[in-house]
């Protein structure tokens, strides 16, 4: 199992926001977390991520066999965790190719590698903005300095594919996409997807699963888990809303 949450409860300013979730994840698997504003999705990608101000109170967070609670943001991601931002913010004056080149040397210089030759990243570096169909313009300018909202997330997706990492879990990634836009991110991710690794897809909406098929979606209400299934869970969020969950789960 690569990801085993247990029991687990996070707080913000002391306001309970995640109440006894339960939720695990394996290699080779896409897992569609749906459900209302407020109901914390976007509060258990930070505390997988580790985000400064979120507490775990009790409970459980394990990755690859080791409780990561303590952890540091930047050990999980050296080990492997990935987080596309819901909101991805703009860094003036620092070029995409430094910035990829410094985040991929950390992770080698965490596995006791040796830095990636200039020759070596550029190379891989083109492969993969093929990949994910972004342009040269974009990734020859500062990190999202002056992009759309919908570069930005292009951009998150260029970012996971040179850093391959083991878990990525995307924050409403689909919010402000065109169609083509949404086409070609949820593109890269179907590209990126093996049986070494497993992506979480935190979505309001269905028509982002047109595009990556989830083995598993999972409805959050009230900072749980209370409902799990196919595809075809999303189909009826998609046409009943998520005012049936309400009446089953309101507490």
């Amino acid at each position: 199992m690569l990801l085993n949450i247990k029991n687990l409860h996070v707080s913000i300013a002391g306001k309970e926001i995640i109440r006894g979730l339960n939720f695990s994840v394996n290699k080779g698997e896409i897992h569609a977390i749906m459900g209302p504003n407020g109901t914390g999705k976007s509060t258990l990608a930070a505390a997988i991520t580790g985000r400064e101000g979120y507490e775990i109170t009790k409970g459980e967070i394990i990755f690859k066999g080791q409780v990561i609670n303590d952890w540091s943001p930047d050990k999980r991601a050296n080990e492997g965790v990935f987080l596309s931002f819901q909101y991805p913010i703009e860094i003036p004056g620092v070029s995409m190719t430094n910035f990829m080149r410094t985040a991929l040397n950390a992770r080698r210089e965490y596995k006791e590698l040796p830095p990636i030759p200039a020759g070596e990243f550029l190379k891989k570096m083109e492969e993969k903005k093929k990949l994910v169909e972004i342009h040269s313009k974009l990734t020859n300018r500062s990190v999202n300095e002056g992009f759309s909202g919908g570069e930005k997330k292009k951009n998150e997706i260029f970012q996971m594919a040179l850093l391959e990492p083991e878990l990525a879990i995307l924050d409403e990634t689909d919010s402000g996409l065109d169609i083509d836009a949404l086409k070609v991110v949820a593109n890269g991710v179907n590209q990126l997807k093996s049986d070494e690794n497993a992506f979480i897809v935190i979505t309001h909406y269905q028509r982002l699963l047109d595009y990556i098929v989830p083995d598993f979606v999972h409805v959050m209400y009230n900072g749980r888990i209370v409902k799990s299934g196919g595809k075809g869970l999303a189909l009826e969020l998609e046409e009943r809303g998520y005012d049936w969950i309400k009446d089953q789960f309101d507490d």
